[in-house]
């Protein structure tokens, strides 16, 4: 017992992980490691740093290595805590939907500057209904949930109504369980819906004024080549068909019957993609005007496509 104390401290345990983790082939070995302990302790990294010389009792310490197995196999950190943050918010995440990836944000961030556009410059009767905002593949409901919470920031909350749709009834489940979970499900409708078919929402088909997707876009053949992690997610989150843009064109084919006049849509690409999406939106769009907006990487990440209100 005594050659086994100084392992059960948080600095002990945190170290040797770290090296198990390492040795597995994670490239956030450390990182993975103290979220996992602050999962197990439910302390945060910054009172993990604070405690390095604490003990940790048997029990936890049992389970900390029993979640540090799992890791080493590829799971998802996320998937192994049951949360990931995004955009300020705990989602809940498993393996029904794709765990929300960070540069996603932009996709929020430019969906709340677009709506800000569309209420204040945009001339609108004092009597006008609320514009509607429509996050198609929702998956774990991250952007529609995150746009709610935004909007109720900052007092738009009568003025967007929020649909969300995909075409798995699992990940619906799950972004309608984040929905509730952050106190917005009311805000919002739901629907099983194969990309933009507006006919699932039953009490209501008007167009949308702001569409917002993050589709699958990656290339079948490149699907085997992802971190093993994402091998614990669904494939059809990820797998875009041949060249990634399968989903992309059939949105884009839809769009003018779903967007209403005046109306933008924002979808999330790949890299190395904006100019094969371009050429599609040329072809499906071709008086659409279309803007890419680079991540904070510089990368190609959101394609923005307006509708004016001559084009029919």
């Amino acid at each position: 017992m005594a050659a086994d104390q100084p392992r059960l401290t948080v600095g002990g345990l945190l170290q040797e992980a770290t090296e198990r983790l390492r040795t597995s082939g994670s490239e956030t070995a450390r990182l993975d490691a103290e979220l996992l302990l602050g999962h197990v302790l439910h302390i945060d990294r910054t009172g993990l740093l604070a405690a390095r010389d604490a003990p940790v009792g048997a029990d936890h310490a049992a389970l900390f290595q029993e979640l540090v197995a799992r890791r080493e196999t590829g799971e998802p950190v996320a998937y192994i805590r049951g949360l990931k943050e995004f955009y300020g918010l705990a989602l809940t995440v498993d393996s029904r939907a794709l765990i929300p990836r960070p540069e996603t944000e932009l996709l929020v961030e430019l969906g709340m500057e677009r709506l800000r556009l569309l209420l204040t410059e945009r001339p609108r009767p004092i009597d006008g209904q609320p514009l509607v905002v429509w996050d198609v593949a929702t998956g774990s409901g991250a952007v529609a949930i995150a746009l709610a919470v935004e909007t109720r920031k900052r007092g738009y909350a009568t003025d967007v109504r929020l649909r969300a749709s995909d075409i798995s009834p699992d990940a619906l489940a799950l972004a309608t369980e984040n929905a509730v979970a952050h106190g917005v499900a009311d805000r919002m409708e739901f629907a099983v819906a194969d990309l933009a078919d507006v006919s699932a929402f039953a009490s209501d088909q008007q167009p949308a004024d702001l569409i917002l997707a993050n589709l699958p876009y990656i290339p079948t053949a490149t699907v085997p080549d992802l971190p093993v992690a994402a091998s614990f997610e669904p494939v059809l989150a990820l797998d875009g068909g041949p060249d990634g843009l399968d989903m992309v064109r059939r949105l884009l084919d839809q769009l003018p019957t779903v967007v209403a006049a005046d109306g933008i849509a924002l979808l999330e690409i790949g890299g190395a993609q904006a100019e094969s999406v371009r050429e599609a939106a040329a072809t499906a769009l071709p008086d659409w005007p279309m803007t890419v907006h680079d991540d904070l990487a510089g990368l190609p990440r959101v394609v923005e496509l307006a509708r004016t209100a001559q084009q029919s």
